[in-house]
């Protein structure tokens, strides 16, 4: 006894025909003989949803099967022979959609060539740390494919033009009978594009596209950083059979600055400054990306103190405040001293040496910190 059609694929009664399609091709892809060889259970199970399936996506076999059951659907299949009927191209097109699923093929209609967008391109482009903070417009040039100007982009030579491919008859992709299957695959003589070029051009000899170096302005963003991509749109190569072009990704590169690093939106240097700046104070001239500026150094600074500028950094492209800028002092040691100079230095020390350890704070901090880790590990 036959089972009922709905239960064979598991949908409900008021199903629509895009619901009876999608549970057919999953049981069609899950149950089909060439999946699972030498398995009658398998190759009954798809033999059953295929009629289900016809039964189901045909309006008046289902409406009489709907009314009177199995017996309903074999009268009208009795009425219907000789006249053929469209199962057999319901079949073919439900398999080109399963085939589609598997390996990513795309069913084509109405006579038409396929059409191929431009591949994208990336451009890697080095930039100084001062164009990727305040922004810059540079010239580059790009070797790509361009449509060839002698034919444009036909293939054809002057006067000729592509005729359509006698295989495929324009569409581009053919279908392969095996059995039950339907196999959907680009056309061999066209390649997909749908037309054949009896007489190529001279310019591109028939390919529709010759590769040219072309000259871009390309306007950088005040606050760009390593990594980041400008999309240039319809700059990449271009399509084949009248598709669109790709796109053109800048991606940039900052180099390295001999003052200045950079973290996000935050610059930090490096400020020497001599050893009587640091102890009795003054002022140094420091570098910044918007001229140099005065920095005033407090009396008795420490070398690795840092000074933050406000407002001197980098405005972050995304849009937010602009960073600031961090100076780390760095005490110079004196070097080439003569013997005068040493003998100065000296008589400093001792002076400093019987001023006690008031002079020299942090020295005492640390050997005490020493003498105590030596304390308690004893």
């Amino acid at each position: 006894m036959k089972r009922d059609y709905y239960k064979i694929l598991d949908v409900p009664r008021t199903a629509a025909e895009a619901e009876i399609k999608k549970a057919y091709r999953r049981l069609a892809m899950k149950y089909h003989p060439d999946r699972n060889p030498d398995d009658a259970e398998a190759e009954g199970r798809f033999k059953e949803a295929k009629e289900a399936y016809e039964v189901l996506t045909d309006s008046q076999k289902r409406a009489a099967y709907d009314q009177y059951g199995h017996a309903g659907v074999e009268a009208a299949a009795a009425g219907a022979r000789g006249r053929g009927s469209g199962a057999a191209d319901a079949f073919s097109d439900i398999f080109g959609d399963v085939f589609g699923d598997i390996f990513g093929t795309a069913r084509r209609s109405g006579g038409r060539a396929q059409v191929f967008r431009g591949a994208d391109l990336r451009y890697e482009l080095e930039l100084d740390l001062p164009q990727a903070v305040f922004g810059h417009t540079i010239e580059i040039e790009v070797p790509k494919l361009v449509e060839c100007e002698v034919c444009h982009g036909t293939g054809a030579a002057k006067g000729s033009s592509p005729i359509t491919c006698d295989t495929c008859g324009g569409v581009g992709q053919v279908r392969i009978s095996q059995g039950f299957f339907q196999l959907q695959q680009t056309c061999p003589k066209c390649r997909g594009g749908g037309t054949i070029v009896r007489n190529p051009c001279d310019g591109c000899f028939g390919q529709g596209r010759v590769r040219r170096t072309r000259k871009l302005s390309v306007k950088i963003p005040p606050g760009v950083d390593s990594g980041d991509r400008i999309r240039l749109a319809g700059e990449g190569e271009a399509g084949r059979n009248g598709g669109p072009p790709g796109d053109l990704y800048v991606e940039t590169h900052v180099r390295e600055h001999p003052i200045f690093e950079r973290d996000g939106e935050h610059l930090s240097c490096e400020v020497p400054v001599s050893f009587a700046t640091a102890v009795l104070g003054g002022t140094v001239e420091v570098p910044t990306l918007d001229g140099n500026i005065a920095l005033k150094i407090p009396a008795e600074t420490q070398s690795g103190r840092v000074f933050r500028l406000r407002d001197k950094g980098v405005k972050p492209v995304r849009g937010g405040s602009r960073g600031d800028l961090f100076c780390r002092v760095v005490v110079e040691t004196p070097v080439h001293l003569s013997a005068e100079q040493k003998e100065l230095i000296r008589k400093l020390d001792d002076s400093l040496k019987h001023g006690g350890p008031r002079h020299a704070p942090r020295e005492k901090s640390f050997f005490e910190g020493v003498k105590r880790f030596f304390s308690s590990s004893a």
